[in-house]
C-alpha cells in the first residue's frame, strides 16, 4: 500500500511592515481610564455614571468607618455638577516622597495611589484598589478638591484627570474634612443626568450599614444660590428650599431588616443580630441580621466593607452553609426531622428569609473593579463560624422564635416534596430547552441573541398588529391574554401550571428555578409593551414582579425594557406628529408651522374642539386661528394603532423610545406589589388613602 505523500512547504512569514518599537503605545497618567473606561467602572451607561458618585462617597464613608467622620453630604448642583462633603481628616496635602508632589495630587492623578494598601491610613475600607478618586477625576470634565486640614484650606482643580495648577493654600480654617466637586464628561457618558432617587436609595442603605453616620442628599439643580468656595459648609445648613433626604440610624442592620420588612408579616418577634470582631488589630468583623416573614421568596443583602455585592460571594456561601447546618441540627435535636430525606435543603431554609450579611476585611478581594462579588476565601470561614455559633444560641434562648422558624422551614420542606412531581415534569434538566416554542410566539428569523428582541404585548389584538408591523428578522412577538398570574404567593409548580407564564419561560429560553441559565437567553432585548391605562400598568407591574422574583439576572444584565407608545396622534393638515405626553401635545398643537424642533415660547393656538368616537378611540378635531385643521387622536390601547403606526412609534429602533429597567425600579414595583396584592390589609388601605389624590383615572 502506498503511503500518502505529504508535501513539505517552508513557512514564509509575512514582511514585518511597520511593526516596530514605534508601534507600541504607552499610555501615561490616567489616559488608560479614558481610553477603556469600562475596565474601571463596568459601563459608560447609567450604572457607570452613578458609580462615579459611589466611588467618591466611598472615600468619605471609609473615613466614617474608621471613626474619623460622622457626616457626609451629596449635593446635586446646577449644570450636572456633584458635590460630596465630609468632616473627616482631610486628604493629605504634604509632599509625597516618591512622587515629589502633593499627596493630594498624587491620589487624584495616579492609579493605585491611596491610603488603603497598608500602613495606618485605614484598617478596613471599600476602596481597596486605590483607583476610585483618580478614575472619577479621569472621567470628569471638571473636578475641584477642597481640603480643610491642620488649620488651612487647600485647593486643586483638574480637567480630564490632569491638574490645572499645583495645590495651593487659599485660607485658614478650624474645620477639617474634604469637599469634592466634579462634573462627568459628556464625551465619555453621552448622558450625564444623574437620578436623584437612585442615589437616595444607595445612601439610605449605607446609613444603615454605618451606625451613627448622618448622610444627606440634596437636589439643588434648580437652585441659583451661589456657594462660597473658601468656607467648608454643609449646604443642608443653608436652609435652601429644595428636595432633600437625610438618614441616620443607630440600630444598624436591625433597622435595615425592619425597613426591608415594613410591608411583610414577620413570623417571629425577635430579629436575630450578631456583630463580632474577629481580629481586633486589623478591625475585621462579621455582622449578620435576619428575620423570617410570611413569604416564599428570600431577600439576601450581602455587603463587604459596606459595598453591596449583587452577585454574592464567599461570605454568602459561608452564611448559607451555617444556616442549613444549624437548623438541621436543631430540628434533629428536637426530634422534628430525621436524617436522609427529611433533612432541610438550602432552598427550604431560605424561603421567606430576609437577611443582611456584612463583613469587614483588612485585605479584601473583589472580582472586578465594580466589586459585584466577594472573592476573599477567609470570609467564608469567618461568617460560617460567627453566625453559626450565634444563631445556635439564639434558637436555644428564644424557643418561641425557634419554633416559628422551624415550622416555616418544615412547611417549605413539605411543599417542596408535594410539588416535586409537578416541578420535575417541567424543570427536569433539558425539558424546557426541548419543548416546542409556544404557538402564540411569532419568533424572529435571527438566531443571534445579541440582535434579537422579544416584545411581550398586551392582548391578542395588539399582538396581531405587532406581528404584522414588526421586523421579522430581529423582532419576536409574544401576546399575553389579560393579566398573568399573581405570583406574589404562588410556588413555582403553580406558576408553571399557568399557560401564559410557561409560554414566557419557554420563549426566553433560560429555564427557571434550579435550571436557570442566562447563557441560553434567546433575546438580549425583552420589551414589555402594554396599554397606557390602569390595566396596562397593572399588567406591567405583574410582569416586572415575575421578572424581579424569578429572572433577576435579566434585570441586572440590562435586558429588560418598557416600550413607550405615544398617547396622541396629531394631524396638522397633511402632516402627522406623535405626542408622548400632554405637554408635548399642547406644544405641537400650538406650533403654527411644521417645524416643531423648538418648543420654547410657543403661543397656544386659538382652537375650537369637537370630540367624537372612532374605533373606540377619542378623536379631537380642532381648527387653528389660521384656519388650519388639526385633529388629535387619543390612543386608548396598542390595538388601536395600525401596523404602520405601531412600527413608527413603538417598534422602529431608529425612532422608538425605550426605558431600560434597573434593579431599583424593579424592586420598587415589587414593593408596591407587596402592598397592593399581599395579605397586609392595613398597609394596603394606608397606601391607597395616602396616594389616592395622585391617581390619574382615565374613565
Amino acid at each position: 500500500m502506498a503511503k500518502n505523500k505529504v508535501e513539505k512547504k517552508d513557512f514564509k512569514p509575512k514582511k514585518s511592515g511597520s511593526y516596530s518599537a514605534e508601534s507600541i503605545t504607552v499610555l501615561e497618567g490616567l489616559e488608560p481610564v479614558r481610553r477603556r473606561p469600562g475596565m474601571y467602572i463596568g459601563t459608560t451607561g447609567p450604572d457607570g455614571l452613578h458609580h462615579l458618585v459611589t466611588e467618591i462617597f466611598d472615600n468619605s464613608r471609609d473615613e466614617a468607618m474608621g471613626g474619623f467622620a460622622n457626616r457626609v453630604e451629596i449635593a446635586f448642583l446646577p449644570d450636572n455638577y456633584i458635590r460630596v462633603t465630609d468632616n473627616g481628616r482631610g486628604i493629605p496635602v504634604d509632599i509625597h516622597k516618591q512622587t515629589k508632589v502633593s499627596a493630594l495630587e498624587t491620589i487624584m492623578t495616579t492609579l493605585h495611589a491611596g491610603g488603603k494598601f497598608g500602613g495606618d491610613g485605614y484598617k478596613v475600607s471599600g476602596g481597596l484598589h486605590g483607583v476610585g478618586a483618580s478614575v472619577v477625576n479621569a472621567l470628569s470634565i471638571f473636578m475641584r478638591v477642597e481640603v480643610y486640614k491642620d488649620g488651612g484650606i487647600y485647593v486643586q482643580e483638574y480637567s480630564k484627570g490632569k491638574r490645572k495648577a499645583a495645590v495651593k493654600k487659599i485660607g485658614n480654617s478650624k474645620e477639617h474634612g474634604t469637599i469634592i466637586t466634579f462634573k462627568p464628561d459628556i464625551e465619555i457618558f453621552k448622558n450625564i443626568d444623574l437620578d436623584f432617587n437612585r442615589v437616595v436609595h444607595h445612601m439610605r442603605q449605607q446609613a444603615y450599614l454605618v451606625k451613627g453616620l448622618k448622610i444627606s442628599v440634596l437636589d439643588l439643580r434648580e437652585v441659583k444660590t451661589k456657594i462660597k468656595e473658601t468656607e467648608i459648609i454643609y449646604l443642608k445648613d443653608l436652609k435652601i428650599e429644595a428636595p432633600s433626604m437625610t438618614f441616620k440610624f443607630d440600630g444598624g442592620l436591625t433597622s435595615l431588616i425592619k425597613f426591608y420588612n415594613h410591608n411583610q408579616k414577620p413570623i417571629h418577634k425577635n430579629i436575630f443580630y450578631v456583630e463580632k470582631m474577629t481580629n481586633e488589630s486589623s478591625g475585621e468583623s462579621v455582622e449578620v441580621a435576619l428575620q423570617y416573614v410570611n413569604d416564599i421568596t428570600a431577600r439576601i443583602m450581602p455587603f463587604a466593607n459596606n459595598i453591596y455585592q449583587s452577585e454574592g460571594g464567599t461570605h454568602i456561601t459561608g452564611f448559607k452553609t451555617a444556616l442549613t447546618r444549624t437548623l438541621n441540627n436543631y430540628a434533629k435535636k428536637n426530634n422534628i426531622t430525621k436524617n436522609g430525606e427529611d433533612a432541610f435543603t438550602g432552598d427550604d431554609v431560605l424561603e421567606g428569609l430576609t437577611v443582611v450579611v456584612s463583613v469587614k476585611l483588612r485585605e479584601i478581594q473583589f472580582e472586578g473593579q465594580t466589586k459585584a462579588k466577594l472573592g476573599s476565601v477567609e470570609a467564608r470561614g469567618m461568617v460560617e463560624s460567627v453566625f453559626g455559633e450565634a444563631f445556635d444560641i439564639f434558637l436555644e434562648e428564644n424557643p418561641e422564635d425557634a419554633k416559628a422558624i422551624i415550622n416555616k422551614v418544615v412547611l417549605a420542606l413539605r411543599a417542596r416534596k408535594a410539588a416535586k412531581a409537578a416541578k420535575d415534569s417541567i424543570l427536569r434538566k433539558g425539558a424546557l430547552e426541548g419543548m416546542t416554542l409556544p404557538g402564540k410566539l411569532a419568533d424572529c428569523q435571527s438566531k443571534s441573541a445579541e440582535e434579537s428582541e422579544l416584545f411581550i404585548v398586551e392582548g391578542d389584538s395588539a399582538g396581531g398588529t405587532a406581528k404584522t408591523g414588526r421586523d421579522r428578522k430581529t423582532q419576536a412577538i409574544l401576546p399575553l391574554r389579560g393579566k398573568i398570574l399573581n405570583i406574589e404567593r404562588a410556588r413555582l409548580d403553580r406558576m408553571l401550571a399557568s399557560e401564559q407564564i410557561k409560554n414566557l419561560v419557554v420563549a426566553l429560553g433560560t429555564a427557571i428555578g434550579d435550571t436557570f441559565d442566562i447563557e441560553k437567553l434567546r433575546y438580549h432585548k425583552v420589551i414589555i409593551a402594554t396599554d397606557a391605562d390602569v390595566d396596562g400598568a397593572h399588567i406591567r407591574t405583574l410582569i416586572l414582579t415575575l421578572l424581579y422574583r424569578y429572572f433577576r439576572p435579566l434585570i441586572d444584565g440590562g435586558y429588560i425594557y418598557i416600550a413607550q407608545p405615544p398617547l396622541y396622534k396629531i394631524k396638522k393638515g397633511k402632516e402627522i406628529f406623535y405626542a408622548y405626553s400632554d405637554d408635548e401635545k399642547a406644544k405641537i398643537i400650538g406650533r403654527p408651522s411644521a417645524d416643531i424642533e423648538d418648543f420654547e415660547n410657543i403661543p397656544d393656538a386659538d382652537v375650537e374642539i369637537e370630540e367624537e368616537s372612532e374605533n373606540n378611540a377619542v378623536q379631537t378635531k380642532t381648527t387653528s386661528a389660521a384656519g388650519r385643521k388639526i385633529s388629535v387622536q387619543r390612543y386608548k390601547g396598542l390595538g388601536e394603532m395600525n401596523a404602520e403606526e405601531l412600527w413608527e412609534t413603538t417598534m422602529d429602533p431608529s425612532r422608538r423610545i425605550l426605558k431600560q429597567i434597573n434593579v431599583i425600579e424593579a424592586s420598587e414595583a415589587d414593593d408596591i406589589f407587596d402592598v397592593l396584592m399581599g395579605s397586609d390589609v392595613p398597609s394596603r388601605k394606608s397606601f391607597i388613602q395616602s396616594n389616592a389624590k395622585l391617581a390619574t383615572l382615565d374613565i
